[in-house]
């Protein structure tokens, strides 16, 4: 079932002459997950917004095209419905803290009190959320007091408590390190597993490889390929398009360059040992 379709979508910011998004057709599967992958200046933010409402409400400028959220066009949409209909976490956590409330319980209850539900029905949905992503420890702690990492899973919590049926996350782990971006990622895959449509912004090739399902790969405003994540990060073209591919996936091209063909391009760590380990007993060399 298609949640999102996007049909000869192109953009124009008011006060800039071209348009930064050209002619993108894309059809977004319910519960699937999708990696907006390519260089800076490539328009992957422009197209969240998009799909998250902010252009046309927002940010006016000439839209062209359709874009269909479960079959309503974007611009019938009120923008406070779609808000629900959508979560988005923003790059920095800091933007997504309201600043208003002393703890992290607060925080996350925050977007369901401005829907007006009971405050039993809030306190039950903030602690499902905190057991869900193991944050229960933080709920009184000051959000402002919180690690980078931290306040990015707090950031995460006051989305998914709202129940979204789709999940637009820009970049969440640029400013983390290993274990953080590790923590986050896990979150972003038990969204998933719970049905979630989740659309990411994300630079982190190793991770992309090993969690989505399909990749949207962006250049100049233009969608230049969309497939399958196995399909995309395993063709040595895609690196012509600004982006990078995992070190498994470069690692299998050069064996293949080399004449040492391993059957199969790996992406991941666990598939290189794998097809390592076949290729050498082929070879008999193991």
């Amino acid at each position: 079932m298609s949640m999102i379709t996007i049909k000869n979508l192109s953009y124009q910011y008011p006060i800039v002459e071209t348009d930064v998004l050209h002619d993108i057709n894309i059809s977004i599967e319910k519960g699937e997950f999708y990696a907006v992958i390519g260089s800076n200046g490539a328009g992957k933010t422009t197209f969240c917004n998009v799909i998250r409402g902010f252009i046309p409400h927002f940010y006016k400028g000439d839209l062209r095209g359709e874009i269909l959220i479960e079959g309503k066009d974007i611009r019938d949409w009120e923008l406070g419905d779609l808000s629900q209909k959508i979560g988005y976490v923003f790059q920095n956590p800091f933007t997504q803290i309201s600043g208003v409330k002393e703890t992290v319980f607060e925080e996350i209850a925050f977007g369901l009190e401005n829907l007006g539900l009971e405050v039993e029905i809030i306190k039950e949905k903030v602690e499902n959320v905190l057991k869900m992503l193991e944050i229960e420890y933080l709920q009184e702690k000051n959000p402002f007091e919180l690690s980078g990492g931290q306040k990015q899973r707090v950031a995460l919590a006051s989305i998914i408590v709202m129940e979204p049926d789709i999940l637009v996350i820009d970049e969440p782990t640029s400013q983390l390190d290993p274990q953080g971006t590790e923590e986050v990622f896990k979150i972003i895959e038990l969204m998933k597993n719970k049905g979630k449509t989740i659309i990411l912004v994300e630079h982190k090739m190793e991770l992309i490889a090993e969690y989505a399902d399909r990749i949207i790969l962006m250049q100049d405003g233009k969608v230049v390929k969309q497939g399958l994540t196995k399909d995309i990060l395993s063709d040595e073209d895609t690196l012509q398009y600004g982006s990078a591919l995992p070190q498994y996936a470069l690692f299998g091209i050069e064996m293949r360059n080399q004449n040492m063909d391993l059957g199969s391009i790996p992406l991941t760590e666990k598939q290189s040992i794998s097809v390592v380990q076949q290729w050498m007993k082929k070879e008999g060399l193991a």
